[in-house]
């Protein structure tokens, strides 16, 4: 590592369902029969064929099953498929949003995507907690703001001095100190600019200081709301626009940084071939010659990493990003008034959202349910132009993301398509769900006075499969 000059969602912990268990048991089953198979049939040819004089036993014709055609994954959507009706839905779900494990603070709406109708409203315009649904408020407005296609660049220049080199942060937190990276697929390694450097700079020439440049970010390195203990955690870290790994201590780790740059700083010292360059913070000199340059996964993958994991520095990031777009500055601030004047240009109601930062993880924001369910349907029907990694980054109930162990056989895994939301005393889910007669339905349950976790994620899901499994005709 280098000299270093020192300076100024809620990751939810896996549990195996019994989707899981039975899809492991499933094919642990599947390979023991497989291999006593292989043995049997190498025992069976290899008994004549050892010089013993027997004659080889003829082995006949594998014949496989009939499997039938095979059933997709995922739900499909039938253009035929009957809305449900608002008095029979309601009657089904209106007693589970009751539930003693969602607490007394429950806001709620649904929402039929194809004919925009409301199908339940319960406090729906009610400002509550939302936690890291808020997220999908960031993904929108970066979707609609940004290019979906283009990407983050992050380079290094020539420093005022020789052996002196300027790596300047574009708020791109993906940088890679492996090859690939272990967070983040697609995302640029240090390597590349290292191997840029070199074969830039004058043949010889040793590096023995890096400065980092994290200027294009600005304002409290931490937002209003964070606890003392937020930033580092497991699932936050000051936010600057100069990081590796997703301000990760090492890479794949889950513990976070509490100096992103001075870490960057360092991570390209050591791919150098200088581990002992002194690193410190400053800024690069206006026109200096650009030595090295890569460039994120486009926006769209950052926005769908962003929600599957519920990562919050990926989220504070590219609401930095449309501060940047929109012309304030790019700090907590900035990017909370960005994000909502975007979301209010895309025609989005904003009221009564109040924002101070873009992950959720801020005690201070409030989001209506109502407009959780307005961000989600938009990019549902297309109203939203350009958000549809919105949808494809959701956790699917059952497979992936923040839901991978949430959703069971019992309750059509795959239909549901949601953001958590987790803090001390806040639940939410907010998503898609596609019913038993194939409907889509977009949905958002705020409980921002909840019991415990347990019973909250456990009263959660008991809507979603509620609505998966309903006719509600």
């Amino acid at each position: 590592m280098g000299t270093i000059a020192s300076t100024g969602s809620t990751i939810v912990t896996a549990k195996t369902g019994r989707f899981r268990r039975r899809l492991a048991m499933g094919i642990i089953g599947l390979v023991l029969l497989l291999v006593g198979g292989v043995i049997g049939a190498g025992i069976l040819l290899n008994s004549g064929g050892d010089g013993g004089g027997t004659e080889a036993v003829a082995v006949p014709e594998a014949e496989l099953p009939d499997l039938g055609d095979a059933v997709p994954v995922l739900a499909s959507l039938s253009a035929e498929a009957p809305a449900p009706d608002p008095t029979t839905l309601g009657s089904q779900v209106t007693p589970l949003l009751t539930a003693p494990g969602l607490g007394s603070g429950v806001s709620a709406e649904i929402v039929d995507v194809a004919s925009g109708d409301v199908l339940l409203d319960l406090d729906a315009a009610d400002p509550a907690t939302p936690a890291s649904t808020a997220k999908l408020l960031t993904a929108a407005a970066a979707l609609v703001t940004l290019d979906p296609a283009d990407t983050l660049e992050t380079t290094v220049v020539a420093g005022a001095s020789p052996g002196e080199v300027v790596l300047v942060g574009g708020g791109d937190l993906t940088l890679s100190r492996t090859a690939p990276s272990e967070t983040y697929p697609g995302a640029p390694t240090v390597a590349d600019l290292a191997t840029q450097v070199v074969a830039a700079m004058p043949a010889g020439t040793p590096v023995t200081r890096v400065v980092v440049d994290s200027s294009l970010f600005s304002g409290p390195l931490t937002a209003s709301g964070w606890g003392p203990a937020d930033a580092p955690s497991s699932y936050a870290a000051p936010v600057t626009a100069t990081a590796v790994d997703g301000a990760r201590v090492s890479p794949g780790s889950v513990a976070r940084s509490g100096q992103p740059g001075l870490d960057a700083g360092a991570a390209l010292a050591d791919a150098l071939g200088a581990p002992g360059a002194t690193v410190v913070l400053g800024q690069a000199t206006a026109g200096a010659e650009t030595l090295a340059t890569v460039h994120s996964a486009p926006i769209a993958r950052l926005v769908e990493q962003a929600l599957s994991m519920s990562d919050n520095m990926l989220a504070e990031a590219l609401a930095r990003q449309v501060a940047i777009a929109r012309n304030v500055p790019a700090s907590f601030e900035g990017a909370a008034q960005a994000v909502t004047e975007a979301l209010a240009e895309a025609g989005i109601d904003v009221t009564g959202v109040s924002l101070a930062d873009g992950s959720g993880l801020s005690r201070e924001d409030r989001v209506p349910a109502g407009v959780l369910t307005d961000v989600v349907a938009g990019a549902a029907d297309g109203s939203l132009a350009g958000a549809s990694a919105l949808l494809s980054g959701l956790p699917v109930a059952g497979y992936d993301g923040t839901l991978f162990d949430r959703g069971d056989a019992e309750t059509a895994p795959g239909t549901v398509r949601a953001k958590t939301g987790t803090l001390l005393g806040v639940h939410a889910l907010a998503g898609t769900v596609v019913t038993l007669d194939g409907r889509l339905l977009a949905f958002a349950v705020v409980a921002d006075a909840s019991a415990g976790e347990e019973a909250a994620e456990s009263a959660l899901d008991d809507v979603a499969a509620a609505l998966a499994g309903c006719g509600c005709r």
